[in-house]
């Protein structure tokens, strides 16, 4: 894990290195909720502003879901200037987690001329194969 935070420009300090872990192994994006009922040692301020670090240097992905409100997750891009690590979101009406669809790539959409687009953020909603079970 210090190793992925050096490469995005990121001092590895012991917080930093147990949050990205964290993000690592739940396998989804998740809350800042969720991140401190994960990292009881960690406060809510300190779990922000690595987030807050980690958005800036583009190791996170920041989505909104119709949910508790923002959620994050590992940039798993290999570029620094293009981002190769698009796909597609899935929330759960019923247990409010998101989901990645890692093998759904985000469609392409044609932009007007005019505009430029920056991101790309595409969300299924729904109910999970674990609600439907």
């Amino acid at each position: 894990m210090e190793h992925l935070l050096e490469h995005h420009g990121i001092k590895p300090t012991a917080n930093r290195i147990l949050i990205v872990k964290a993000l690592e192994q739940a396998g989804r994006p998740l809350s800042l909720m969720e991140l401190e009922a994960i990292l009881e040692t960690i406060d809510k301020s300190n779990i922000s502003r690595a987030l807050s670090a980690f958005r800036e240097a583009h190791l996170v992905h920041v989505l909104e879901d119709s949910g508790d409100g923002v959620r994050y997750e590992l940039c798993h891009s290999h570029a620094r200037d293009h981002d190769d690590d698009v796909h597609v979101h899935f929330y759960c009406t019923c247990c409010h987690k998101t989901y990645c669809l890692e093998d759904t790539p985000v469609p392409a959409v044609p932009v007007p001329e005019g505009f430029q687009a920056e991101s790309v953020s595409y969300l299924l909603k729904g109910i999970c194969p674990e609600c439907l079970g």
